[in-house]
């Protein structure tokens, strides 16, 4: 137990070094580009805060793709500021370019943060879902020869409601739609089972909230 803790101690005092080393280094950068004062110390902070944030969204599983952006933006950044001060860039004299990026860089900080912070990640559920109703959207069209073969025997026996996502049933209202403008007729539930692809207890159970 103690050695578990040394070694976490350890990590941990590396970690605030790490990010007080960086901490500063923004912080310099920032006072070379003119931004002094409380400004110059509000610099790492969104940096860092930005990189929480996307770690977070990564830590997550969803929306990935945003979060790598997010997060290699801000790493760009406290990679760029650590090697600047690095004796790279003469501090007393900063080109115009990198005073244009440090005095962007809170319009950048912020609308990733709101992005990273408010946007809603899809739930396993409505993933799965779209995943199927994108999969029967490609599938062909069922044929009078296919709806002709005979069906597996189904279990007579009663079994429990078979609860149904409000996505596919919305996608089985525009197929039995559609069936009705091609054929006039209402869709009948082997039909709506060979188009959507499903068992037939939840064909069965998507043709009663039609």
């Amino acid at each position: 137990m103690r050695a578990h803790l040394a070694r976490v101690d350890a990590v941990l005092v590396q970690a605030l070094i790490a990010a007080a080393l960086s901490f500063a280094h923004i912080h310099d950068i920032a006072m070379a580009a003119g931004q002094d004062g409380w400004k110059a110390w509000a610099y790492p902070i969104s940096v860092d805060l930005l990189l929480v944030a996307a770690w977070r969204r990564l830590r997550s599983g969803t929306a990935k793709a945003a979060a790598w952006c997010w997060f290699v933006i801000a790493l760009t950044a406290s990679l760029g500021a650590n090697v600047a001060t690095a004796g790279l860039l003469d501090m007393t004299d900063v080109p115009a370019w990198l005073r244009i990026l440090v005095a962007g860089w809170p319009a950048v900080a912020f609308l990733g943060g709101t992005l990273l912070a408010h946007t809603a990640p899809k739930t396993a559920t409505e993933e799965n879902v779209m995943e199927l109703i994108e999969d029967q959207e490609d599938e062909p069209e069922a044929t009078p020869e296919t709806l002709a073969q005979p069906a597996a025997i189904e279990p007579t026996l009663s079994t429990p409601p078979v609860p149904v996502p409000t996505a596919l049933v919305n996608h089985a209202r525009k197929v039995a739609a559609e069936h009705r403008t091609r054929t006039g007729t209402p869709i009948d539930t082997p039909t709506l089972r060979a188009r959507l692809g499903v068992p037939a207890p939840l064909a069965e159970a998507i043709a009663a909230q039609l």
